[in-house]
């Protein structure tokens, strides 16, 4: 697409949805891997790993669609069980098209005749595959699935990707015509909601996109892939992010959590600005400054959220306050909101303060400008003398913003706490609200004597 037809809002192509589904632990995540060619969807050899409905860029024969991953149906499922089951269907309703995986191995189950009851009222086109068809003389096997009633069933293994081929052909002959929306130039800006396991970012999503958009339960870790969701947040577009809780090493995490735990940073990178959600009624942890050390080494910019506030009372905020000082004091550069995920309080703030941020990460200084101000702090706060000698700051310059990032040409090496000085100087003069700012020194090398 042009330059023109982004900046006139020329109507662009979407790619249609593929939305998979089945019962729990038949395969699909696994074959959603295969069809896009990569690990993402986390997989693992136990129900109900996928939770959320998770969506996938694929291509197949040069034809581009999205397809969704979504967590194991069931029938009268009650709990968490039941809020996956309701994503599932929530999919299907959103689709242009249904892969139906079944598993060909134990052949036509109960639960999947009650999948097939609700592909008939969804009057979605629907493709069936019969997974974990691993070699020639389980063929007949997946014939049995004729039984199902949705036409022929296409015998694959996920594992091996036997047959996927003439499975992805299939879906594409049953994917109705693209349809065409206006999109902006630069689409919404993507933000990352992060915070260790527990501390509401579910919750928060879903109050910001007035629908349940990811399952939400008491037990720690109930995220286990990223959730993406367009949402209006102060009448401005965002792409937001649901993200598995960060646990303390990702070492130590085996298995899904493993896996996530990675999603989870993919997610962070991806992302242009991430909301930290801390929870306001306990105490602050050695978990919620590693996640903040981490958003600003990975360069993005930063709001942090306190979740929970209708949980606090007047003595535990007085203690918040002191921990904030005490503790999150290096981050004093990044916007805060007092937020309730789950009474909604102050959270349609947040659209101000991911604005300040973003200003802020995007900020350019002029070479001029910069110079002119690192003249003014040479000439009132000089480098202390070292071994004789004293480093001069000889020029400086922004190689990027995205986050800020200077560059100063030195005489010397400087003593680490100048250059934090100089930081915290660019900061009180150029503001750089919700941004890392970052500082390299380029130090001048000697002269060999000839």
């Amino acid at each position: 697409m042009t330059e023109q037809e982004l900046s006139t809002g020329t109507p662009t192509i979407t790619p249609p949805v593929v939305a998979v589904v089945g019962r729990p632990n038949v395969g699909k995540s696994m074959l959603v891997n295969r069809i896009i060619g990569r690990r993402e969807a986390v997989v693992q050899d136990l129900p109900g790993v996928t939770r959320d409905r998770v969506s996938y860029d694929a291509e197949w024969n040069g034809r581009a669609f999205v397809i969704v991953d979504t967590g194991g149906w069931a029938p009268d499922a009650k709990g968490l069980a039941a809020q996956i089951a309701e994503q599932a269907e929530l999919a299907i309703a959103a689709a242009d098209l249904v892969l139906f995986v079944v598993d060909a191995s134990v052949g036509t189950q109960d639960v999947d005749e009650a999948v097939v009851n609700v592909l008939r009222r969804s009057r979605k086109p629907v493709v069936l595959a019969a997974n974990k068809v691993d070699d020639s003389r389980t063929e007949a096997q997946a014939a049995t699935m004729w039984n199902l009633g949705l036409g022929e069933p296409y015998a694959v293994s996920a594992l091996h990707g036997r047959g996927s081929g003439d499975l992805l052909d299939a879906v594409l002959a049953a994917l109705p015509a693209t349809t065409q929306f206006e999109e902006e130039a630069d689409g919404p800006r993507r933000v990352a909601i992060v915070g260790r396991p527990n501390v509401g970012k579910s919750s928060l999503l879903n109050k910001l996109a007035k629908q349940q958009r990811s399952v939400v339960d008491n037990v720690a870790g109930t995220t286990v892939d990223p959730v993406d969701e367009l949402v209006t947040v102060g009448g401005v577009l965002y792409r937001f992010i649901d993200t598995a809780g960060i646990r303390r090493r990702i070492k130590e995490a085996s298995g899904h959590e493993y896996y996530a735990s990675l999603r989870t940073q993919s997610a962070i990178e991806r992302a242009e600005v991430c909301v930290v959600v801390i929870d306001a009624a306990d105490t602050i942890a050695d978990q919620d400054l590693k996640i903040l050390k981490n958003v600003e080494e990975t360069g993005k910019a930063l709001v942090i959220a306190f979740n929970k506030w209708d949980l606090t009372d007047e003595e535990r905020r007085r203690y918040l306050t002191r921990e904030i000082e005490q503790d999150i004091q290096a981050f004093a550069w990044a916007p805060t909101v007092n937020i309730s995920a789950l009474t909604g309080r102050n959270v349609d703030r947040l659209s101000k303060a991911i604005e300040a941020a973003l200003e802020g990460w995007e900020t350019r200084i002029s070479t001029g400008k910069l110079n002119a101000f690192l003249g003014r702090i040479a000439a009132a706060h000089p480098h202390p003398v070292r071994g004789g000698k004293q480093p001069r700051i000889l020029f400086g310059t922004q190689a990027q913003n995205c986050p800020p990032t200077f560059v100063l040409f030195t005489s010397g090496a400087m003593d680490p706490q100048y250059v934090r000085f100089v930081e915290r100087r660019l900061r009180e003069d150029f503001g750089f609200v919700g941004s890392p700012v970052h500082v390299e020194v380029r130090a001048r090398e000697k002269r060999k004597k000839t």
